[in-house]
């Protein structure tokens, strides 16, 4: 902790300005231009902010020199969140960029540029809209994971694929730009933070991908030759009925040729001429040859339609895995989103 000042600075190359103002300035200046170039016109703000509590404040302001409490300091004072876990928010759709006759991604506008969403990685958010149902008005909420994450400010992505019997995915085919949605979050029992496990072995099914795809992002963004310390292993069985409906593949298959770490495999129930992934269903002999075996180190996670993820829960237990729980808790071996 650096040795607090109680007298007004007297020049420009004052020891209190050198070791208070200019000194972590450049530490976070140096640290946001690293991670993220385009937040430097607002981190150039900190300089500013320091000197003038400094100069007007009449020494009175404290500040510690660590670059972690500065940064602390800077990330508190500046970025803002934009989710509520307790209210509903109105988000308006920005952008929508279709993939294909029933599936886009939806981009809505956070409250400022500078906002971010506020989701800890693994965690979901709740959509909902009010819909005419069997007649009547009625509130429908669904849970949903953004493919974008905190990494993005001022915005949030959702992949969402609509089906006709879909109430708010059918609604979300419907919102033009301008329209807005209702979010309101995070929740969700997941939490992922390096270290958590040293393997994950994932299993998704359509549009399961999405919690998958947020924590496979966040692991190879912390790697250490990108500055991080995550080393955690990922092998994703991602299973789907047609080679159309393989979502964000060239996503996935950039990560992978990009990872070392993370490896994918793709299961398809009509495979095209000369493929080389899993045919038919995901058994528990494709499990066992392409995830983890159980261990304490390692978690199994798994996303995708109910009768699906029922039976991979199944499977699971025939191969040595913890028995699922009806409601997965974070510490579980077994846990489905």
């Amino acid at each position: 902790m650096s040795t607090p000042y109680t007298t007004r600075p007297t020049s420009p190359l004052s020891p209190q300005l050198i070791t208070s103002v200019y000194l972590p300035s450049a530490i976070v200046l140096f640290g946001v231009g690293y991670a993220k170039k385009e937040w430097l016109p607002f981190a150039l703000v900190i300089p500013i902010v320091l000197g003038a509590l400094h100069y007007y404040g009449n020494g009175q302001f404290v500040i510690d020199t660590q670059p972690r409490e500065i940064c602390l300091l800077w990330s508190q004072s500046v970025v803002k969140k934009a989710l509520k876990p307790d209210v509903f928010q109105d988000f308006t759709l920005k952008e929508k960029t279709v993939l294909s006759h029933n599936v886009a991604i939806y981009r809505f506008s956070l409250q400022s540029p500078t906002h971010i969403l506020g989701l800890p990685i693994g965690q979901h958010m709740s959509v909902a809209a009010t819909l005419t149902v069997d007649g009547k008005p009625k509130e429908v909420v669904r849970s949903y994971t953004p493919i974008s994450s905190d990494e993005n400010p001022g915005y949030f992505d959702l992949l969402i694929k609509s089906y006709p019997q879909g109430n708010i995915s059918r609604h979300m085919s419907t919102l033009k730009i301008g329209d807005s949605m209702k979010v309101r979050g995070p929740k969700g029992a997941m939490v992922y933070s390096p270290g958590l496990v040293k393997r994950f072995g994932m299993v998704a099914g359509g549009t399961g991908i999405t919690p998958m795809l947020q924590i496979i992002r966040a692991i190879v963004r912390g790697r250490p030759r990108n500055g991080g310390s995550d080393t955690t292993e990922v092998d994703l069985i991602f299973a789907n009925v047609n080679p159309e409906d393989i979502l964000l593949k060239d996503d996935l298959d950039a990560l992978a040729k990009e990872d070392p770490g993370f490896r994918v495999y793709y299961v398809l129930n009509n495979p095209p001429e000369k493929w080389d992934g899993g045919v038919g269903f995901v058994t528990p002999d494709v499990m066992k040859s392409r995830l983890p075996s159980p261990s304490k180190d390692m978690k199994l996670l798994m996303c995708g339609p109910p009768p699906m993820i029922s039976a991979m829960k199944k499977a699971a237990d025939s191969l040595g895995y913890d028995k699922p729980r009806p409601v997965s808790k974070l510490e579980d071996q077994v846990f489905c989103f």
